[in-house]
């Protein structure tokens, strides 16, 4: 009779769940010895050395049963599938799973198809176990979608028996109510992932919860909701950590010895990393009077992250750092991020750093780039820098104004002088910015300030991207781009109707450049129009994305564009890094050349993940809005309308930048008519309109903090015989009422008024 150790190693050997019929078949095992077994196994499993599976196996701690259902999760960077199993109860992490999709012997025979499966999917597959707590999976058959997974507030009923779930997805509009069965315990007021299983076709949606994520306490949890409700990783495996933390200072050896020169940083107050050190001084070159030499360095991050190390595949999974009001989540570990890529003033940081010589009309030249270790001389924000340069010095930049301000300010007048003369799309867009104090509760929304010098970083970094994508451009490794695409012709076909309403002329599609927006903008600049029009501008653009296929930079009027500056934030420009190593055979840490990477695949996925981000962050900020009025209702604010549709109307608030709804329930009481190509909603029988850009009062009904709404009630008061007040007479850029009363006869009246639908 073997022992308990010996039957456990063999489980644990087996790699999946096993019979007690098989175990007995290994030891030859008969009569008595069976029963002796299943008494063994019984107590193993009391002890929790072994777990019970499907028709009475057993397998190790962990073990996968041969067959079970699993969910496809995402893909790795040569495009391969991962799944998770569906139902794992265990504490850590479940196995790695790799999908294997076999193609079909004989393609003309139904029987010998197989479906294609894809992330999101479940399937029932078999399993076999491929080591190290790794496992490889055959799809057999493609199950039915999984249940709806949803996040929100669950809230107890009063009598304690259930409760429903408040949504965090404002946009989700169906009643959720939880069992008392299906609770997993969640208590009032606890921040839970369900699954809708039932939606039938009138009455509420029933869910149950999943997982707990704690209790949802007002404003410190906001940015949670947004990392759990987007799938956000958060959680750094313990191989990334331990290698951020093992990491080491970069000794001189090869590199270029930039410690001599004055380069500093320039960032918000609230910045939590620096990846990126300017400098600039006049071309000594007598060819090229006027003319400037700059150099932007950039934490040399390829050094510290190697291709598919645990680092990188953190990083990838990531995509980039993701910022809330309170907090960050960063695409690499603290080690890493606030520590040796970090160009912190007075240590030495290595640095991947590009040289640029550019005309006195900030045309760029030529430029060079090289691996150095550097040293800043300071770490400046924008307000102090601004400040400098408008005549107020602080003790910190008063002895940098003649050698390292004023020489910057000079090349970005040039800089800038080239990036007008190309006609890069100029929007004028106030973003708000969330005061928080180190409780995480909103101290103010205020519009986030715009100073020159934050043009003048940019200018720095656009002058770097360009440099390094004619480097890639020009080089046989693989290349990310960062491209934008034309406006599609639809959407100029529409904006050209929506300005001919203001008189307003645009050229036809298909011959559109920056240069044509930028003219429509100025011309429209301090008048009435001008929120409308920038809006409707940016609704015409194309999205920025990420590929390996180069067909320039629209908004920026450039042919060769890359993200090159902020390899501790975005994986892109890591990319980017190791192609620029390996191009100009700047030592360690480029392109491997046993390694060819499917670009298509990375560039798709981290395209997706920038989407993510910047979902995730402008939920937030709703929500953090959202909390920060909540106080506050009933109070009436002026506002912007920044969109109309068959419900109603979006306000922009002038005061704090939050936007929330005006429903149609919500506005005077008449029939609307949504006018789609004006941007235009109008009632019949007072005459209301309300146009994109037009200013309105707006009084504030309700907020949810959870899911981040804000509704309004319209607060502007209107003569209900069809002319306007005061306060509301009709002006260039107001919510307006047509001037007149009707001139129809009673019989007239009373028509329209049976073919008149009540109000919506």
């Amino acid at each position: 009779m073997p022992t308990k150790d010996e039957i456990l190693a063999f489980i644990r050997e087996s790699g999946t769940q096993v019979g007690k019929r098989e175990i007995a078949r290994a030891f030859n095992l008969t009569g008595q010895d069976k029963i002796t077994l299943k008494a063994m196994l019984k107590d193993l499993a009391a002890d929790g050395e072994v777990v019970k599976g499907h028709k009475k196996s057993v397998g190790a701690h962990g073990a996968l049963p041969n067959v079970d259902v699993i969910e496809i999760t995402g893909t790795d960077k040569d495009g391969d599938l991962f799944a998770k199993p569906v139902k794992w109860k265990l504490e850590g992490p479940p196995p790695t799973i790799l999908v294997i999709q076999e193609s079909p012997k004989n393609k003309k025979h139904s029987k010998h198809r197989r479906e294609t499966v894809g992330v999101g999917d479940r399937v029932l597959a078999r399993l076999a176990p491929a080591g190290d707590n790794a496992y490889e999976a055959r799809p057999i058959k493609r199950l039915k979608a999984a249940p709806t997974r949803l996040m929100g507030v669950y809230e107890t009923n009063i009598d304690g028996d259930g409760g429903r779930l408040r949504p965090v997805d404002k946009k989700y509009r169906y009643d959720v109510v939880v069992a008392h069965g299906d609770s997993a315990g969640a208590l009032s007021g606890d921040l839970v992932a369900a699954e809708v299983f039932d939606t039938p076709k009138y009455g509420p949606q029933k869910a149950r919860i999943v997982e707990r994520l704690g209790p949802q306490a007002a404003s410190k949890n906001l940015s949670l909701i947004a990392i759990h409700a987007h799938g956000i990783p958060h959680a750094f495996s313990d191989e990334a950590v331990a290698q951020a933390d093992a990491s080491e200072a970069v000794p001189l050896g090869e590199r270029t010895d930039l410690r001599q020169i004055p380069l500093v940083t320039i960032d918000g107050e609230d910045a939590r990393d620096f990846d990126d050190a300017v400098w600039a001084e006049p071309d000594t070159d007598s060819k090229n009077s006027g003319g400037w030499h700059l150099l932007v360095a950039i934490a040399d991050v390829a050094w510290y992250v190697r291709t598919n190390d645990a680092l990188d595949r953190d990083a990838y999974m990531r995509g980039n750092s993701v910022y809330f009001p309170d907090k960050v989540v960063p695409m690499l570990p603290e080690g890493l991020s606030n520590g040796w890529c970090s160009l912190k003033p007075n240590e030495d940081r290595p640095c991947l750093a590009v040289h640029m010589w550019i005309d006195a009309s900030g045309k760029l030249l030529r430029h060079k780039f090289i691996r150095g270790l550097m040293r800043s001389q300071a770490r400046l924000t924008y307000t102090q820098v601004q400040a400098a340069r408008d005549g107020n010095p602080d003790e910190l930049t008063a002895p940098l104004m003649e050698t390292v301000i004023a020489p910057l300010y000079d090349a970005f007048a040039a800089l800038q002088s080239a990036r007008k003369k190309r006609g890069s799309l100029d929007l004028d867009l106030v973003e708000r910015k969330i005061i928080v104090d180190q409780t995480g509760t909103v101290q103010g929304v205020v519009p986030r300030p715009s100073y020159d010098s934050h043009k003048l970083i940019e200018e720095f970094m656009v002058a770097a991207n360009v440099a390094a994508a004619e480097t890639l451009d020009a080089s046989p490794y693989p290349a990310v781009f960062r491209v934008h695409d034309r406006p599609d012709p639809d959407r100029i076909d529409s904006l050209r109707e929506a300005l001919q309403t203001l008189e307003l002329k645009f050229p036809h599609a298909g011959s559109t450049r920056p240069a044509d927006f930028n003219r429509l903008l100025h011309q429209v600049r301090g008048g009435p129009h001008e929120h409308m029009v920038n809006m409707l501008v940016l609704r015409t653009q194309a999205q920025a994305i990420y590929s390996p296929d180069n067909i320039g930079h629209f908004g920026l009027g450039l042919q060769k564009y890359a993200h090159f500056t902020s390899p501790i934030r975005r994986y892109a420009d890591l990319l980017v890094h190791r192609a620029l190593i390996a191009a100009k055979k700047l030592g360690e840490g480029g392109w491997s050349k046993t390694h060819d990477p499917d670009l298509h695949v990375i560039t798709d996925a981290i395209s997706t993940t920038e989407r993510r981000a910047s979902a995730a962050e402008r939920q937030t900020v709703d929500r953090f809005t959202a909390a920060y009025l909540s106080d506050r209702a009933g109070a009436v604010f002026r506002g912007r309308v920044n969109g109309v549709a068959r419900f109603g109307a979006f306000v922009t608030l002038d005061e704090s930048g939050a936007d929330g709804i005006l429903p149609m329930r919500h506005l005077p009481q008449d029939y609307y008519d949504l006018n789609e190509g004006q941007h235009l909603l109008s009632g019949r029988r007072h005459g209301l309109q309300l146009r994109v850009g037009d200013v309105i009062d707006v009084r504030l009904l309700e907020t949810d903090e959870v899911s981040g709404s804000i509704v309004f009630e319209y607060a502007d008061q209107i003569d209900t015989l069809g002319g306007s007040t005061a306060k509301n007479r009709p002006s260039a850029g107001r919510g307006k009422l047509k001037q007149g009363r009707s001139t129809r006869g009673p019989a007239q009246k009373r028509k329209k008024r049976v073919h008149r639908k009540k109000r919506r």
